[in-house]
């Protein structure tokens, strides 16, 4: 295909472009480049000439008239309208076109005064913007839009004055996302990529603001825009919910006053806010230019003795801002294309901030003695640089690694994954005007990375600002663990370690710490595998100190009112307000799942990490885990398992027995079975302990229906390989730990303990005992049934006898209750008595006759005892005469009596509410009572006499009565 490229110059810049391909895109299309490219590459192949209108000064009326009719001829469809238009114009003398001297000449170019700038098609970025904001984050459009914020930031490196213009249509597009009304009226956050999306706005426009070379009018017509953007009621506010909570980006921390304010009482903080305040900020400080200008800029000799704001005791420059505001120039020199400048600064920032951590230091060393009897300190920072808005310490580190990466060849190549590489440092000297510091940017790249994540701060307010400093924390580790630590880093870790754990309430992992500290488990983990090859003592000491959780520890100290100026709200603690709460802990539970299994093997740094695991983690479902990780760890598929760790496995999983014995948790029954093969992978000694101090572990009904039953399966026998006496031991354990559960709670335990003591004759009586000693008072008829059932079936019918004219006390079953469960049991008690005989049966038909009065259960079990003779279970030493038994005779003529009574009193109880949907089903029950009437000698008498006196009472029932003639006459 061949399109029609134009492209317009002026002053070294392409200020127009148009092409017939039609592709819309912020980017000026393929064609277009390779217009530019061949016009650069072969400047003499084009052509330069005359503007048109010079050419045209030259011609004569007669060569003007034939170049005019030429052009018309050459493109009369295309021409011929505007050509007639433009004659009648020029003809008529009060035209417009007559009114103005000279012509305009497309070919001339611009002139002098007039805007020059990149062409920017800014129609295709609104466009674009509104695209990907629609799409919700969705289809890779985050991605889109922060390759778009690349492209600003691109920009301003090439110190393109149209990034700013675009940042600022992009801006408006912003603005303009109608999710953000929704958002506010329902009260919901802004979803999380569109909250990152909007952190990255707020940043460059800081960035744009603190161009070092920016006119005045650029920065008050940004400051404008600025301020009317944040004035809009749906413009985001920086913290995501609340209202301001950290100082003004141009103060320092002594600010800090306000903090304890009501939050109404603070000005409203926008995401557009730090950039307004750097608005303010300037760059004409004559100790600021030499510190940027010049790598050599140090003290005079004579001036290094006493004390400077503007020197270091070795003459190096410092800069004494607000560390997150001085981080924002280091950004804004890195971003505007002044990366020599930019290394600079940064070096006279690390150098403050050493000399401010070593000044803490001596600070606290004063204090030491005071602060450590208190055990805790208000001293804290109350603005963490981790987390921050500015992102101070990422944007530092960046700087530093920046000038020691090497490019190798083909570094954009990404591999077959799709990952792209990690990057490759070099060391590169730190160039300064003192004696050689022998320090390399990346070993400072290290050194401001560790200070930035130790330092002690307060949690901020609010989810997202909590969730912000976790996420920025990931990110500084993982940069960090891009770096290969040679000799020099590792050194540089190491002393940076040891001024940590020094560094007293200013460290994050100092002795002491504010009770609202943020924690430093994540950067404690880092830390610890770190350091681990090169100095184990320090790594461990560090990840020990850094397992503390305090605002978990139940009291919150009262404030301390000697360092005003240091001072956080002294409100009784506000921690159900730390939303990542969850998170934290879980980290820590990671930290300590690092140490574990860094320690395997070793007895005594076990016991530590143990004993820090008991003290600091306070989640059962935690320590149940680190228990279940330890002991994956201790039991590797491939070798032989490790029996230091495996003890301290076994030692967590007993303190999530204690911890969760008296509370509910729903993975109880799941942690009671890990514990089970816990400790018989251990051995033998340990399952015999768990048996013994089960009540400090274990509700009765686990210990005999899961531990014991466990722990005497064929399994475990199998899985120990004991010999006798080993399986005695337990057996005996087992069987004591029954009778306890037995004695303890009869209800839940009793079957249990009688299978567990089955193979023990004097076990299993004491057993049994208890289980009758319980029946009267603590146990109800299903238990007993059951034991009684277990009684039968293991050979002790008299027994079973015994227990079940026990349950038979507990039970009451109405006239109506003809389906309820306990029916099955009462017939089998009924044919059990009756196959052991004349007197067991005797026994318990009184006690039927009081409990049942349910007419068809009656007659079903008076039916059964009639169809066989009693005694056919054959107990050794009794006679039976095989004789059936008569319901004129006792046992079996109470029976029948009852059962009359109970047919006669449910067919009134029915008669009181029948509907006659169900008079069919109520004769074919009148059927089923004379059945039962005739088994008495005088039973046709009996009921002849019971119908009758039905026909009087209910003869109103016309249509029922009726039926009832029909069939009983």
């Amino acid at each position: 295909m061949t399109y029609k490229v134009a492209i317009s110059f002026d002053r070294c810049k392409i200020t127009s472009v148009t092409c017939g391909c039609g592709n819309k895109d912020i980017f000026y299309c393929a064609h277009v480049v390779a217009l530019s490219l061949y016009r650069i590459r072969k400047p003499d192949q084009v052509k330069l000439r005359l503007p048109i209108s010079e050419t045209l000064f030259q011609m004569n009326r007669d060569q003007l008239q034939k170049f005019v009719q030429y052009l018309i001829t050459a493109h009369h469809t295309e021409v011929l309208p505007t050509a007639q238009k433009l004659a009648d114009e020029i003809l008529s003398s009060n035209s417009e076109i007559n009114q103005v001297h000279g012509a305009p000449d497309p070919t001339a170019g611009a002139s002098i005064d007039d805007e020059n700038c990149w062409h920017l098609d800014e129609e295709q970025v609104r466009e674009q913007v509104k695209l990907f904001l629609s799409q919700g984050g969705y289809y890779g459009s985050g991605k889109q839009l922060n390759s778009m914020f690349a492209k600003v930031r691109e920009m301003l490196r090439m110190r393109d004055s149209n990034g700013a213009r675009m940042l600022t249509l992009i801006t408006e597009q912003f603005m303009a996302d109608p999710r953000l009304s929704l958002w506010r009226q329902q009260g919901t956050g802004i979803t999380e990529k569109c909250r990152q999306l909007w952190d990255e706005l707020g940043a460059l426009w800081v960035c744009v603001v603190l161009n070092p070379h920016c006119k005045l009018e650029e920065k008050s017509s940004w400051l404008r825009q600025l301020r009317k953007w944040g004035e809009m009621d749906v413009c985001p506010l920086e913290d995501g919910n609340y209202g301001n909570e950290l100082p003004n980006i141009t103060n320092a921390l002594t600010q800090s006053s306000s903090h304890s304010q009501d939050s109404l009482a603070r000005p409203r903080r926008t995401v557009f806010t730090r950039a307004i305040e750097g608005c303010d900020l300037h760059w004409q400080d004559s100790h600021l230019q030499r510190i940027i200008s010049s790598d050599f800029y140090v003290s005079p000799a004579y001036q290094r003795e006493g004390e400077s704001l503007l020197f270091n005791s070795q003459g190096q420059p410092l800069w004494l801002e607000h560390v997150p505001t001085a981080c924002a120039r280091v950004d804004a020199l890195r971003s505007h294309g002044y990366p020599r400048e930019a290394l600079r600064l940064t070096v006279a920032i690390i150098n403050t901030l050493r000399l401010q951590q070593q000044r803490q230091l001596e600070i606290y060393k004063h204090q030491k003695k005071e602060l450590l009897q208190r055990g805790a300190t208000t001293i804290t920072n109350l603005e963490g640089w981790v987390g921050h808005p500015l992102n101070p310490i990422g944007c530092l580190f960046l700087t530093l690694t920046e000038a020691c990466r090497l490019e190798e060849e083909n570094c954009l190549e990404i591999s077959d994954t799709g990952d792209t590489k990690p990057p490759v440092y070099q060391h590169v000297p730190v160039t300064t005007g003192s004696q050689d510091s022998g320090e390399s940017y990346l070993s400072l790249a290290l050194e401001v990375a560790l200070m930035g994540m130790g330092q002690q701060r307060v949690m901020p307010e609010g989810l997202y600002a909590q969730d912000k400093v976790c996420r920025n924390e990931e990110q500084i580790i993982a940069r960090l663990q891009d770096l290969e630590l040679d000799p020099v880093l590792v050194q540089t870790l190491r002393k940076q370690c040891i001024l940590l754990l020094e560094g007293g309430p200013f460290s994050g992992l100092g002795e002491v710490i504010h009770r609202e500290s943020v924690p430093m488990h994540t950067f404690a983990k880092y830390l610890f595998s770190a350091l681990l090859p090169h100095d184990a003592d320090l790594a461990y000491k560090l990840a020990l100190r850094a397992m503390r959780l305090p605002v978990l520890e139940t009291t919150a100290p009262s404030g301390d009112v000697t360092h005003p100026h240091h001072l956080v709200s002294v409100v009784p603690s506000r921690y159900p307000r730390w939303f990542t709460l969850g998170h934290l802990e879980s980290q820590q539970c990671e930290l300590a799942s690092t140490m574990l299994t860094a320690a395997k093997g070793d007895m005594l740094r076990l016991r530590t990490v143990l004993e820090a695991i008991q003290k600091n983690i306070h989640s059962s479902s935690l320590i149940f885990k680190l228990a279940q990780d330890a002991f994956k760890i201790a039991t590797p598929a491939d070798s032989n398992s490790d029996t230091t760790l495996l003890n301290v496995a076994l030692e967590l999983g007993l303190q999530v027995m204690r911890m969760t014995l008296s509370t509910l948790n729903w993975r109880r029954r799941e942690m009671v079975r890990w514990l089970v093969t816990c400790a018989t992978e251990v051995g033998v000694r340990a399952l015999v302990s768990i048996l013994q101090s089960w009540y400090s572990l274990f509700t009765p009904t686990e210990a005999t229906s899961i531990v014991a039953a466990t722990v005497m399966s064929h399994n475990t026998i199998l899985r120990l390989s004991l010999d006798y006496p080993q399986r005695e031991e337990l057996a005996s354990c087992a069987r004591t730990l029954a009778l306890q559960c037995a004695m303890k709670d009869p209800q839940n335990c009793a079957l249990s303990a009688l299978t567990l003591c089955e193979k023990d004759h004097i076990a299993f009586e004491t057993a049994y005992q208890i289980v009758i000693d319980a029946a009267s008072t603590g146990m109800t008829y299903t238990q007993l049934f059951t034991i009684a059932r277990y009684m039968e079936h293991r050979g002790y019918p008299l027994r079973a006898f015994k227990l079940a004219s026990l349950a038979m006390t507990h039970l009451n079953l109405a006239y109506n209750q003809d389906t309820h469960p306990a029916i099955n049991d009462v017939l089998w008690a009924c044919a059990l008595s009756h196959s052991l005989g004349k007197n067991e049966l005797a026994a318990i038909i009184p006690l039927v006759v009081k409990s049942v009065h349910c007419a068809t259960v009656l007659s079903d079990i008076l039916r059964r005892c009639t169809m066989t003779a009693p005694g056919l279970a054959g107990i050794p030493g009794r006679r039976n005469s095989g004789k059936l038994m008569s319901t004129d005779k006792a046992p079996l003529r109470q029976l029948l009596d009852a059962t009359i009574s109970a047919y006669i009193n449910t067919t009134h109880s029915r008669l009181t509410h029948i509907s006659p949907r169900h008079y069919g089903e109520f004769i074919e029950f009148l059927s089923k009572a004379r059945e039962t009437f005739l088994l008495a000698q005088d039973g046709h008498i009996q009921f002849a006499q019971f119908i009758d006196n039905l026909k009087q009472i209910y003869k109103g029932k016309k249509k029922l009565m009726l039926l009832v003639r029909e069939r009983f006459g």
